[in-house]
């Protein structure tokens, strides 16, 4: 199978600290991949390497065939790959619909747009308060706003950084549901989780990586067999 993105040897330092080491990470096309790892293990900071965030980054970064290491971040997100940031970065007096346009982006070759009524479909409760701005939403509203704004780049390729984090269990089973329409849309998605349970309603494969190394890579299903794994990385 063709892979969409496709990581090699990946190194990336914040000053003279050495935070990613040799990281490799592949995923393929319509794929929900998860990165899996404790608080502090180098999980957005793969995200920002990959997109170009992390100013002291080395390695190999393949998306769509093209190398994206040496781009800058608008001109990889231009290309496709679009990105969740954990913090969200909603524009909190914007309303809804003003923060979706704000990310439009015209539809790319091969790739299956979005409009604002297919988001509204996608994310019920946005539709119901698309003219109340991104101030006066809850977290798990704005965490919906935010990923819908990014869809509304028509990427191929999303990255979602703590989908999960801090939402009620109800908003993160929407959120999940959520996902995998994205993936019948075509999507290939990878996110970054300490939610094994989360992580386990969505993905096909996981990665698991701590203090800055891929530790294990397989199938969610062996790593749900896996406790010894499990135990070691995971556990809190």
């Amino acid at each position: 199978m063709k892979s969409k993105l496709d990581v090699h040897g990946l190194n990336s330092y914040y000053g003279g600290a050495h935070i990613l080491n040799n990281v490799h990470l592949k995923a393929n096309a319509s794929e929900v991949v998860a990165l899996l790892g404790r608080n502090g293990a180098g999980k957005s900071t793969t995200f920002a390497s990959l997109v170009g965030l992390v100013e002291r980054c080395k390695g190999s970064i393949i998306f769509d065939d093209q190398e994206i290491s040496d781009k800058p971040t608008h001109e990889i997100i231009r290309l496709g790959l679009g990105y969740v940031p954990e913090d969200r970065r909603i524009f909190t007096d914007l309303t809804v619909e003003e923060n979706l346009l704000v990310g439009k982006q015209d539809e790319r070759d091969g790739v299956r747009g979005w409009t604002e009524e297919m988001l509204f479909t996608l994310f019920p409760n946005l539709a119901e308060m698309r003219h109340r701005p991104g101030g006066q939403m809850s977290g798990g509203e704005q965490q919906m706003l935010t990923i819908a704004r990014t869809l509304m780049g028509n990427p191929s390729m999303v990255l979602l950084d703590e989908p999960s984090e801090g939402l009620s269990p109800k908003i993160v089973e929407e959120m999940a549901n959520a996902i995998l329409e994205m993936k019948k849309h075509g999507l290939s998605i990878i996110i970054s989780e300490q939610n094994l349970h989360f992580a386990r309603l969505i993905s096909d494969r996981a990665y698991i990586i701590e203090k800055g190394e891929i530790r294990y890579e397989g199938t969610m299903a062996d790593l749900d067999k896996n406790d010894e794994i499990k135990n070691a990385y995971l556990a809190v």
